[in-house]
């Protein structure tokens, strides 16, 4: 037994006796005992009251007394110091937790047991078009309109993750994961996959491509090894026409080898910070000869109009392989003597190369669409029957770099 407690007892005992002593005295001793007994009560529904105003507003200081009062409260302040720096240490991992939730490109939702949003990070908005304090309490299934998102938020098992569209942006692919946690809430975590869905979209397109691409030239060698084998006596013309078709598809196949290896280094090599400035219209002079060097005997005619003070912020490597692979391609499928035009300009959707040509596509095209995923540009393709196909390379505005010739009107660079 602690001494404050002794203190309190032999308190009580010396009420009893006073009591006992002035009732002798007095010749009242219920009275005495009363006033006794009533101060000490008192004295004790004073210090309740003032742990009761401490309790319901916190922010005064717990209140000093003596006795077994004074010990019970030290105990609660200091309680209440320990409980302060808790509160403390849980705002500051609360803080760290939102700075770094806000910085990931990740999308985060916090439900609650009866899946009402409690929270969202910034990212939330672009993914799912939820934001909070707009959004708070309420139903996320009401937000997220995806009956598969539903039945997943619903069944309990989340150990697969679930790939649908995003509610904001339909164009985007969101893999959504959801991890319980606390008394029934719920952590939702988007992840943007849309580059990963491009890209598997562009290996699906590709090995249909490179399985037309490689068979039509295995099929020309083929042919002419067996007509060569079933012949007796060849001709020697023959011979010479044979084998120079069997070296041009021999030749067809080992660009379609440097196609895979091209692919194969754009798909595992991280992109690059692009920074340097490519003069355009000096590589698409260079390209144009190129061209008329591989249409040769075909007597193409290959225009270039260049806007000549219009250049590039980007990787020249990939830029040239880009542009030469659409030249090529026009090269390879327009009919001789056809038309192939060239152009690079800048126009209300940005700075653009076009091919305009009466051929058709091929290989090469994948190799585009990924040097112009690494540029944050696009491919554009207009179709016309019988006239023929113009593909534009469309890149962002901001990798433009016009020097004072290019605001020059009615200088653009013709060959």
């Amino acid at each position: 037994m602690s001494g404050n407690l002794w203190r309190e007892v032999w308190i009580l005992i010396g009420i009893a006796l006073a009591s006992l002593l002035l009732a002798e005295i007095t010749g009242y001793p219920f009275l005495i005992a009363t006033l006794g007994f009533g101060l000490y009560i008192a004295s004790n529904l004073r210090n309740l009251v003032q742990l009761n105003r401490w309790l319901v507003n916190k922010r005064e200081d717990v209140p000093d007394a003596g006795g077994l009062w004074g010990e019970v409260l030290d105990r609660i302040r200091a309680l209440a110091k320990e409980t302060e720096r808790r509160e403390d240490r849980l705002t500051e991992m609360l803080t760290r937790f939102q700075s770094a939730s806000s910085a990931t490109p990740d999308a985060m939702l916090i439900l609650s047991p009866q899946n009402d949003i409690e929270w969202a990070n910034p990212a939330s908005e672009r993914l799912f078009g939820i934001a909070t304090p707009r959004d708070s309490g309420q139903r996320v299934i009401n937000l997220v309109r995806h009956p598969e998102f539903t039945a997943y938020l619903d069944c309990g098992e989340y150990s697969e993750a679930l790939e649908i569209a995003s509610p904001s942006q339909p164009e985007r692919s969101l893999s959504v994961r959801i991890i319980p946690f606390g008394s029934r809430q719920k952590l939702v975590i988007a992840r943007d996959m849309t580059h990963l869905a491009q890209l598997e979209r562009m290996r699906s397109n590709f090995v249909a491509n490179i399985s037309h691409e490689l068979r039509t030239p295995l099929t020309v060698l083929s042919g002419f090894l067996e007509t060569l084998k079933d012949m007796d006596r060849p001709a020697s013309t023959d011979l010479r026409k044979h084998f120079q078709t069997m070296h041009d598809q021999a030749q067809r196949m080992s660009r379609l080898v440097d196609d895979l290896l091209t692919l194969s280094k754009l798909e595992t090599t991280p992109a690059t910070r692009h920074e340097e400035v490519v003069d355009v219209p000096a590589m698409l002079a260079s390209l144009k000869e190129m061209g008329e060097l591989v249409s040769g005997a075909r007597h193409h005619h290959i225009s270039l109009v260049a806007d000549a003070g219009l250049r590039l912020t980007g990787n020249e490597e990939e830029l040239r392989s880009a542009f030469s692979n659409l030249i090529n391609n026009a090269v390879r499928y327009t009919p001789a003597g056809g038309d192939i035009r060239l152009t690079w300009k800048i126009d209300c959707d940005g700075p653009a190369f076009g091919v305009r040509d009466t051929g058709g596509t091929g290989l090469g095209l994948s190799i585009v669409k990924h040097i112009l995923l690494r540029h944050d540009a696009r491919l554009a393709v207009e179709s016309e029957l019988g006239q023929g196909s113009t593909f534009r390379c469309i890149f962002p505005a901001a990798r433009a770099v016009c020097s004072a010739s290019a605001t020059t009107a009615g200088k653009p660079r013709m060959s």
